[in-house]
């Protein structure tokens, strides 16, 4: 289907967002607006002051979104062609907007700067922002999981090292549990699909078959990374619980329900406040463990990357606002001010990261980056991840069970992508 004929489509379907409308320049200047969402859309708005001492007669708009309305408010807008001239864009939500033909490929920009390149910025991240062989974005900063732990109670269990591999793992979990009376070695939100997402991956699993037709749930390396999920749960290693039946997660760690958890760079600053003052010292973070060691031990490359939309009328300023937000020094004072981590190479060799012990298994675990199946049905897929792992922790279905079943919906939800790839190389792959 192409972009106009699913503009149109969407039109009886969406309530068109006018109040988004370009803004005004002041006479003799060019007047950008760019989107950003939640706490990113108040803090960038800082940062253009020196953008605009840098580029006189260039002025930035910023318009602040909140998360939960972002999605919606880019489809309304598309469809009533009211986007801004540049957005922070969720990197799971790029192929959605390549299928609307809403973006402007980067590529010969890149090719043409004297400020950006590719060779920058750590390759996993990266990839988010290419589909189909076109680079539709730039990355903003990166959004990874790895392990926070508790390290007094490491030590407590006579655990030296974070693990490294998942027998190790296993290991680490059970010790801490019967040597420090922690009712839990980890807390594994069942409300979230990222944990077993991630074991996919390090497994092996590619998810979804080439080109995103089908589910390949069903395959040895997805099974083996179930069975091991599965296994933290059937042991009592973690709670049968998502985030809705923790009051406070900083408390219950603070406790020490549970000895680690899995989750993300914003929680640097939060466990750094939120933790006990006794307890400061107590927590570090490592990166992920992996089925064969460090090497398997890879990670989601979430984030957020800065795309410019096709219908921009003033696209050179667009780009001069994205190289420049891309500069090392640029992304550096965004992280002092937001704590988003910055995912070039060039921003971790300064002190303010380098020097930061809890942000170092970051800094291991940019490496070792794998991006999410580019396709616009990933978040659909993803909530089907989280309906059968629960069913499966809960005994409701047996893994195998559980693993055709997530095939078949999701095979479902991928139809009309593959009516679409039949129509287009004249046969299914699979």
């Amino acid at each position: 289907m192409s972009g106009s004929a699913l503009r149109r489509g969407l039109v009886g379907a969406l309530v068109i967002v006018a109040a988004c409308g370009r803004a005004r320049a002041p006479s003799g200047d060019v007047q950008l607006t760019m989107w950003a969402f939640g706490r990113e859309g108040e803090v960038v708005q800082e940062l253009m002051r020196d953008f605009e001492a840098a580029h006189p007669g260039i002025r930035v708009k910023v318009q602040q979104i909140p998360w939960m309305a972002a999605h919606e408010k880019l489809l309304t807008s598309y469809v009533g062609e009211m986007l801004p001239d540049i957005a922070q864009l969720g990197n799971t939500w790029i192929a959605e907007f390549e299928t609307l033909d809403a973006l402007a490929p980067l590529d010969s920009l890149i090719a043409g700067s004297r400020s950006l390149s590719r060779a920058a910025f750590f390759p996993g991240i990266w990839a988010t922002n290419v589909v189909a062989g076109r680079t539709l974005g730039v990355p903003w900063y990166v959004d990874t999981r790895l392990l926070f732990y508790r390290r007094d109670l490491f030590e407590r269990a006579g655990i030296l090292a974070p693990p490294s591999t998942w027998d190790e793992w296993l290991v680490a979990m059970r010790r801490v549990k019967q040597l420090t009376g922690t009712p839990y070695g980890i807390f594994l939100p069942l409300s979230e699909w990222n944990p077993l997402v991630i074991f996919a991956m390090q497994a092996g699993s590619p998810l979804l078959t080439p080109g995103g037709l089908r589910g390949a749930f069903t395959d040895a390396p997805f099974r083996d990374a179930f069975a091991f999920y599965a296994r933290i749960f059937d042991e009592g290693l973690a709670p049968r619980a998502g985030q809705q039946q923790l009051a406070n997660v900083h408390q219950e760690f603070a406790r020490g329900t549970f000895a680690m958890y899995i989750t993300g760079p914003w929680q640097l600053g939060e466990f750094a406040t939120r933790m006990p003052p006794a307890l400061r010292g107590a927590w570090a973070t490592a990166p992920m463990p992996g089925p064969r060691g460090d090497s398997s031990g890879i990670s989601m490359a979430g984030g957020s990357s800065l795309v410019m939309f096709r219908g921009s009328r003033h696209p050179a300023e667009a780009w001069a606002l994205i190289e420049w937000l891309s500069q090392p020094s640029t992304q550096l004072e965004f992280y002092r001010i937001s704590g988003n981590l910055p995912p070039t190479y060039a921003a971790w060799q300064d002190p303010l990261l380098a020097n930061n012990a809890h942000a170092a298994a970051f800094r291991t675990q940019l490496d070792r980056l794998r991006p999410l199946p580019a396709v616009p049905e990933w978040e659909q897929v993803a909530t089907k991840v989280i309906e059968y792992q629960e069913r499966v922790v809960r005994g409701v279905l047996t893994i195998d069970q559980a693993v055709v079943a997530m095939n078949r919906d999701v095979d479902r939800l991928l139809e009309k992508r593959r009516w679409i790839a039949e129509r287009g190389q004249g046969a299914d792959p699979r």
